[in-house]
């Protein structure tokens, strides 16, 4: 049903954009791998990073703040010719942590599609495509693309993007990696929702393909309208080795995997000095009772992962330095509300958690010292269902792109 309304809405959204008059057409939203593609020069270097200051906040008890350099990225972009470039972002982590959040190659094939293959972001929302610091508000990225969505999600994949111009939309389908369920433990749970199964492309193993696509319009000025999914199966290593006919082996390897079915919808509106964003999730997780016994620590205690996961949040900024001439800079204050749910729906062998589903209010500042440059701070209550009071944390940070 989900597959249905995907491709209906991407169908709705291609005709409605050919009403669309070519002085509407716009250009399409661009991330950090879309800038280096876009440069015209053989190679390109550029980066982003965070340093941050978190201290949680009560009227009971002393707790300390925390400082982190969250991440230092390094973006390298080579064109072999003008078709053929590839992409590559790595990143360090907390001072000590190494990753590579993408590395791909990108072949031109004509003006509206391109073939695309290495290791992948997932298109799924907004941050985990825009994820660095100057483009968003908030310390820190937004919950739900941490328990939700789990940013910054990148798979090992291949499959095509572009844009089709006349009709104001970028897409982008691929067949991709999925999501590690079991590799000798459970790597799927209620509070961590999907987040530990990420393979990030490091050493990752394959017994499924998944299959994730998004379309976004941008045929009104100001206006980004994104439609994303992802459907597929957890990858299991008890597939490894066994024989095609042994029934026992296949059933004890299917209780292992969870088949997921993810959709998305976020919008974003700019107009003048006001700002509105907004992002909806709904994850439908199916075989969830079987990986639960199988996964559980014994017959007794069963692992914990919901058979839905739901996540939201509304967010509005103005920038209120826009009506002075001679001031560059910009100060945005903002609010973002925001909910998530692991546990929307759980499968008859569990109870459901009321601790896993959060209520986020999230306000501060933004100030963008120069393009590139953004100082930010933020105050963030947190609320799970049945709390007398929401938990408190002051936040504040940095974070430069170039």
């Amino acid at each position: 049903m989900k597959r249905i309304l995907f491709f209906s809405a991407l169908v709705l959204a291609t005709v409605t954009s050919k009403a669309q008059t070519s002085e509407q057409i716009n250009t399409p939203v661009q991330n950090g791998a879309d800038q280096l593609l876009s440069s015209g020069s053989k190679l390109t270097i550029g980066g982003y990073g965070e340093v941050h200051y978190h201290q949680p906040l009560s009227s009971e008890i002393r707790q300390n703040g925390e400082l982190d350099v969250h991440r230092m990225v390094m973006l390298f972009g080579y064109k072999f010719s003008d078709r053929t470039q590839f992409v590559t972002e790595l990143e360090f982590e907390h001072v000590s942590e190494v990753y590579v959040e993408q590395a791909f190659l990108q072949h031109k094939i004509n003006k509206s599609i391109n073939f695309r293959g290495g290791l992948l972001l997932i298109p799924m929302g907004i941050v985990n495509e825009y994820h660095e610091p100057t483009t968003f508000n908030g310390v820190e990225r937004p919950l739900i693309d941490n328990k939700i969505s789990p940013t910054t999600w990148r798979e090992i994949g291949f499959g095509l993007s572009g844009t089709i111009q006349p009709a104001s939309l970028k897409y982008q389908v691929y067949l991709v990696n999925g999501f590690n369920g079991y590799d000798g433990t459970a790597k799927l749970n209620g509070k961590g929702g999907l987040r530990g199964g990420r393979q990030k492309g490091a050493a990752s193993f394959i017994s499924a393909p998944n299959y994730t696509g998004k379309v976004e319009y941008y045929g009104i000025k100001g206006l980004n309208v994104g439609l994303s999914g992802y459907f597929g199966d957890t990858q299991s290593k008890l597939y490894n080795g066994i024989a095609k006919d042994n029934e026992t082996a296949l059933a004890k390897a299917d209780s292992s995997v969870v088949g997921i079915s993810m959709m998305g919808i976020d919008a974003r509106y700019t107009l003048k000095g006001l700002q509105l964003r907004g992002q909806l999730y709904s994850v439908s997780l199916s075989n969830t009772d079987r990986y639960n016994r199988f996964t559980g620590k014994n017959k007794t205690t069963p692992n914990d992962l919901g058979s839905l996961m739901t996540g939201y949040y509304v967010e509005a900024g103005y920038n209120v330095f826009r009506h002075f001439e001679k001031i560059k800079t910009e100060l945005i204050p903002f609010v973002r509300l925001e909910g998530y749910d692991t546990h929307a729906e759980v499968p008859s062998n569990i109870t459901r958690n009321k601790t896993y589903k959060n209520a986020v209010i999230t306000s501060g500042l933004t100030l963008k010292l120069a393009r590139g440059a953004v100082l930010k701070t933020d105050m963030q209550w947190v609320k799970p269902e049945g709390a007398d009071s929401y938990s408190k944390v002051f936040s504040a940070g940095l974070g430069v792109m170039f």
